[in-house]
């Protein structure tokens, strides 16, 4: 696509505010099953790592819990009647236990260096996923939700679901696995015992499913607020001459703390609630261990079970309970991993840019002829933006669109670019429906230079090339020459390698424009729009870049929207709107003649009759 300028700020937030929508985009709700079975999905591309995790856990967590198991048999080997120690055993149970402590330890070791890496690569498809989708949305998309907001989800969102992919999954895994062997080492030790846990694991369980359904739409709203902030601070940090210049600082750290206070409170309230699990779910689990002793307390006086045994079933119930107000404490957690995820899959599943017709044909040998029949538009149902417009602009015609603001200038670019479609009417390129096109072959056969310029990280050569990477450097600087900026360019100590930063604003902005105006020069493209290309620049180099742009544009269509009126005289058709209709029509000394709304809006600009 030859829509050389990428900015569009001004535009976009115009088309927000005729949309009456600005919300965050993290609508989407999933419920845990679909959330898990999503992250799953992608685990499962690395089945080996995960496999090897999983073997790993199992076997860490397997010799841990047979400490133990060989604790007791030590205590067992005290005959504490004949004061007499089994020494041998006791020697042989310490060593083993070493042996095993230190396994574990080893292989505990290797399972999270797997479960980094498993993270780290599950973290990258993420993002890769968020990002192709990215760039197959609609401009509509771009137009609804804020920069801010979308960066958020990309950065915090995606680490957040690492974070619990990377440590939280882990720690279930190993979990479960101690919370199963416990029970079974502890009903083959003494099954009475465990009667203590059917009052105190169905207590927990009920507690923890209660605070979940309270605590998830709390992280799901600390989510959406982070973005709100994230979205203001970007648009404040690109505002930031415009707030000087106005004095506005004072009043923008005012919203800037509004919305501060907002996030801090949402942050807060989520995580006043997820850390109410932990302890809750502790002291029931104290609660059971006490019962624990006094009950084997009153087997061990009748004999029914050993001291040593006894121990081991006590620190089984330990290693039980444990893991218990550990996933209690985790899944306060997930419940922001789970926000996050909606987030992110928010953004995955939104729905690309219509797929072309299948038998949509492809745009060759353009002629430039452009026409709009009858066409009705409207952002939303029921507010038009535009009404019956109809327009011809004729190969290698000049075509200027001009009225004042909200009259639908913009909106009229946005429909030959098909960025939307009409809703009535037909727009028309060499006599086909644009509709009926492919959507790449159409906006190849367009140039486009908008207001708000865009440079990228690069060299001044590789930003002027950007739409035709295999351009020559003899291409490159006859586009500049043509741009009035190649005298520019070969003052500067690396000339046409000279490196442009943070959108160049090492630059003025007169000088970006032009960069943006060679770039388009650059192209063969059959038609050209302009929105107030030449607004950054002087009086005089406007006038130079028009009568170069008017030698290049010599067979191409062209369409100029200006609010300097000055600048389109020499148009060959003049279209003005007001209100989303056209209101006049025709060459400037027709419009001047008929003493109409143009020759309004000119005076009102030079306050004088041309």
């Amino acid at each position: 696509m030859s829509n050389l300028i990428g900015g569009g700020r001004m535009a976009r937030a115009e088309i927000r505010t005729m949309k009456g929508d600005n919300r965050s985009f993290g609508q989407q709700k999933l419920n845990k099953t679909a959330l898990l079975k999503r992250l799953w999905q992608y685990l499962g591309r690395n089945r080996r790592l995960l496999v090897l995790a999983v073997i790993l856990s199992l076997s860490s967590s397997l010799l841990a819990l047979y400490g133990p198991k060989l604790s007791g048999t030590a205590i067992n080997a005290i005959d504490l009647g004949a004061g007499k120690v089994d020494f041998a055993v006791v020697y042989r149970c310490v060593i083993l236990m070493a042996i095993f402590y230190t396994a574990s330890s080893g292989l505990t070791f290797l399972l999270n260096a797997v479960m980094i890496r498993l993270s780290r690569t599950v973290s990258k498809q993420m993002r890769h996923d968020v990002f192709e989708n990215l760039t197959a949305l609609p401009v509509s998309y771009f137009d609804r939700y804020q920069t801010g907001d979308i960066i958020s989800t990309i950065t915090y969102d995606v680490d957040t679901v690492n974070q619990a992919l990377s440590t939280d999954l882990l720690q279930i895994l190993q979990s479960v696995v101690t919370v199963t062997v416990s029970f079974i080492m502890m009903m083959s030790i003494a099954p009475k015992l465990i009667l203590v846990f059917l009052f105190t694991i169905p207590l927990t369980i009920v507690f923890v499913r209660w605070l979940t359904g309270k605590v998830r739409p709390l992280f799901r709203r600390r989510s959406s607020k982070l973005g709100e902030l994230n979205g203001f601070v970007e648009e404040m940090l690109n505002g930031q001459k415009t707030i000087r210049a106005y004095d506005r600082e004072s009043a923008v750290l005012k919203r800037f703390d509004q919305k501060n206070d907002s996030a801090v409170e949402a942050y807060t309230v989520a995580e006043g609630f997820g850390t109410i699990t932990g302890p809750s779910v502790n002291c029931i689990n104290n609660i059971s261990l006490a019962l624990v002793c006094l009950y084997g307390s009153v087997l061990f006086l009748r004999g029914e079970i050993g001291l040593g045994d006894l121990s081991s079933f006590v620190q089984y119930s330990r290693k039980f309970s444990g893991p218990i107000n550990e996933i209690a404490n985790i899944i306060a957690e997930l419940q922001s991993a789970f926000a996050a995820a909606e987030r992110v899959f928010s953004l995955i599943d939104a729905e690309p840019e219509k797929a072309d017709a299948p038998d949509a044909l492809t745009l060759r040998n353009v002629e430039g002829d452009v026409r709009l029949e009858d066409v009705d538009f409207s952002y939303e149902p029921g507010k038009p933006i535009i009404e019956d417009l109809n327009l011809h602009a004729r190969p290698g015609s000049l075509t200027a669109i001009v009225g004042p603001t909200g009259a639908g200038k913009t909106t009229i670019i946005n429909l030959l670019m098909r960025f939307y479609d009409v809703n009535d009417g037909a727009v028309l390129v060499d006599g086909t429906d644009v509709r009926k096109l492919t959507r790449a072959s159409l906006r190849r056969a367009y140039t486009m230079v908008l207001q708000d310029t865009w440079l990228f990280h690069g060299t001044i050569y590789e930003n002027i090339a950007y739409g035709k990477p295999n351009a020559t450097r003899e291409e490159v600087i006859a586009a500049a020459k043509a741009a009035r900026i190649h005298s520019y360019i070969s003052r500067l100590p690396e000339g046409y390698d000279t490196v442009l930063s943070d959108n160049g604003t090492s630059i003025s902005m007169g000088q970006r424009q032009l960069l943006t105006i060679a770039r388009a020069m650059l192209l063969d493209a059959h038609m050209l729009i302009l929105d107030e290309a030449t607004s950054n620049v002087d009086t005089r180099t406007e006038q130079r870049i028009q009568q170069a742009m008017r030698t290049l544009m010599q067979n191409k269509t062209c369409f100029v929207i200006a609010h300097r009126l000055s600048t389109i005289r020499s148009a060959d058709h003049i279209l003005v709107l007001d209100g989303g209709k056209v209101v006049e029509q025709g060459t400037h000394d027709s419009l001047m003649a008929a003493n109409g709304f143009y020759r309004k809006l000119y005076e009102a600009q030079f306050d004088s009759v041309a």
